[in-house]
């Protein structure tokens, strides 16, 4: 491929990306001005759902395909199934957030996870899409001309593309899981203001100046603080269950060890 070629398909793939965090932001604000607005309807909901689907499942798992492992001949069959596989599961995800917001939380079956509106179970689809987003938009040059372009520890074009592949299909498995991530609904905004407005400013300035680094570490973070937080309260339970049983225990050998009296 000429120079000119690959300048152009950098730039549509950096494009693709932007266009999908563009989305993300839209989705966290459509929403909230529905509700403000008091326009909120069954038909909007399932409209929603219906464009989640095309923004946040199908255009992230073509642009992991079409920038990333689809241009290793080795991948090209697997690519397909692990991209399939993320709309799927994102599709499912949403359709799953559908059922639990129409269902009070009090009637849900016991197998079913309890509606929380302070977190979401299993990982949003638009955060899903916007890891995929980021990572195209810190690199937008295609894959296969990884060579052209410096990567952390010498990264070769092989191994990310492998890596892309198991991060689509982690992803996939993160948006049909019960792991909890914070929705932020609970945050109030007359509490403190002014350390919302800083926190804003701060956001935005980083975005609008270093968006490569600064939304793949946004992203980045988003994604993995819910499976760190599950690891930490299994780590947890499995310490307190084990503090429990050394104290019982320590209680039976104190008790045989007393004299009969």
């Amino acid at each position: 491929m000429d120079p000119a070629s690959i300048l152009s398909a950098t730039e549509h793939f950096d494009r693709a990306a932007i266009n999908i965090g563009f989305a993300t932001l839209f989705d966290l604000l459509d929403g909230r001005v529905a509700r403000m607005t008091n326009a909120t309807s069954e038909f909007g909901l399932e409209l929603d759902s219906i464009a989640d689907v095309i923004s946040f499942g199908i255009a992230p798992a073509v642009l992991a395909f079409a920038w990333g492992y689809g241009q290793v001949p080795e991948l090209h069959k697997i690519g397909w199934v692990a991209s399939f596989l993320f709309v799927i599961c994102g599709a499912l995800r949403l359709a799953r957030f559908n059922v639990q917001a129409r269902r009070p939380a009090p009637n849900l079956p016991p197998k079913n996870p309890k509606v929380d509106k302070k977190a979401f179970v299993g990982m949003p689809i638009p955060i899903a899409a916007a890891m995929v987003a980021s990572i195209v938009h810190a690199w937008p040059r295609p894959l296969r001309h990884i060579s052209d372009f410096s990567l952390p520890l010498s990264i070769t074009s092989h191994a990310f593309a492998v890596g892309m592949v198991a991060l689509v299909v982690s992803l996939a498995f993160l948006m049909i899981s019960t792991i909890r991530y914070q929705s932020f609904k609970n945050v109030n905004i007359t509490s403190n203001p002014r350390i919302l407005i800083m926190t804003i400013a701060l956001l935005v300035t980083a975005i609008w100046f270093y968006s490569q680094a600064s939304l793949l570490i946004i992203s980045t973070v988003y994604a993995a603080h819910g499976v760190i937080l599950k690891l930490w309260s299994m780590f947890r339970i499995r310490r307190d269950d084990s503090s429990a049983e050394l104290e019982s225990k320590t209680e039976a050998d104190t008790r045989g060890s007393l004299p009969e009296t």
